[in-house]
């Protein structure tokens, strides 16, 4: 079949050096395959991701480089063996496009754990060689297997922080079973992805207390996000009296910061799932031993995870709390969450602003 994708540029915003500084970029995408669906990005969100990439912080960008992996569109193409979209339908991307789909994580649908390593939506090489380019663009092509259906009453700008921030911390919440009426949550850190463990333990009907060295973020916890507690975790006196009080920790602090007192706060049997990435984890064999305690890494989830978890947001009318910007706002962007000034999660608006 002929592709629209074959013949259309792409028009995107690339960094060209560890510099992470983004300006206009065009390319070409792949033409749209059998199994691929071409989306019409409208919005992409503003990860952390964006700015390690874009800066080589991890070692190996490849420029010019197109960040964005909270992508959302409509679709305006399908491949001839598509099925579960259709033209018009809108759609989500996350954090991968593509893997193996033949080990056992794979087929259990936690492709984000394949064998072989799933292939990032951006700075990933496909399975054809080229280079993936991510959602600060116009439009993309992924094979249908890693895109998701997006309601059609869930705004689009609030579906976007929903396919890394949301389900980074959903994902571990349903592993360790957080979604059991009356237990008692902590969530260290209020940002992108603490925002969200937030409004998810609410729904799970537990009691949420949200640990910050910050006091101004107080006001922010309580009347605005539900949480029922708020503890300032650099004041000892307000530590100790939470000691053995929560089942489940949601750590989403990326900075450096000590882990014996906040494993104090877990009741025995207690789980402290880190969904971030300080430079290190340090503490006290004592804090794990005794108290029969769990600390547990998680990153994003599997197709199956992802889809569910845009599902319960649709149901249960969950919206990520979002600062919508146009795409020559992108720099400024990284510049504020680098500072951690951003409540609490930028969505470009690129069907508006991306000419």
């Amino acid at each position: 079949m002929s592709s629209l994708s074959a013949n259309e540029d792409c028009l995107g915003w690339a960094a060209r050096d560890a510099a992470g500084v983004l300006s206009p970029y065009s390319f070409n995408r792949r033409a749209v395959r059998s199994d691929d669906v071409s989306i019409k990005i409208t919005h992409c969100g503003v990860c952390y991701a964006d700015v390690a990439w874009t800066r080589n912080e991890h070692g190996d960008s490849k420029y010019p480089l197109v960040p964005g992996h909270e992508i959302v569109g409509i679709v305006q193409e399908v491949g001839s063996n598509v099925n579960r979209f259709k033209v018009g339908d809108h759609v989500g991307v996350g954090a991968y496009v593509n893997s193996c789909r033949d080990c056992e994580y794979c087929n259990d649908e936690e492709e984000v754990y394949c064998v072989k390593r799933p292939v990032l939506t951006f700075n990933g090489v496909d399975d054809d060689g080229t280079i993936t380019k991510g959602g600060y663009s116009s439009y993309i092509v992924v094979h249908d297997r890693y895109c998701f259906r997006i309601p059609d009453d869930y705004p689009l700008a609030s579906a976007a922080p929903l396919l890394c921030a949301g389900i980074t911390v959903y994902s571990p919440m349903m592993r360790h079973k957080m979604n059991q009426p009356g237990k008692s949550l902590g969530v260290i850190g209020l940002g992108g992805l603490g925002h969200m463990a937030v409004k998810f333990g609410k729904a799970f009907g537990l009691n949420v207390t949200v640990l910050s060295t910050s006091i101004s973020k107080k006001e922010e916890a309580l009347p605005l996000l539900g949480a029922d507690k708020f503890v300032v975790s650099s004041d000892q006196e307000q530590m100790k009296a939470e000691a053995k009080s929560l089942d489940f920790i949601i750590d989403t602090a990326a900075g450096d910061h000590p882990f014996d007192p906040y494993m104090s706060l877990l009741k025995t049997g207690g789980v402290l799932v880190l969904v971030a990435f300080p430079s290190e984890v340090k503490f006290h064999p004592a804090s794990l031993n005794i108290g029969m305690k769990t600390i547990s890494g998680s990153i994003t989830g599997g197709t199956k995870l992802t889809q569910e978890m845009i599902d319960f947001c649709d149901a249960h009318k969950i919206y990520p709390n979002i600062e919508v910007i146009p795409i020559h706002y992108a720099n400024e962007a990284l510049e504020r969450l680098i500072k951690r000034d951003v409540r609490y999660r930028f969505v470009i608006d690129i069907e508006n602003s991306l000419k």
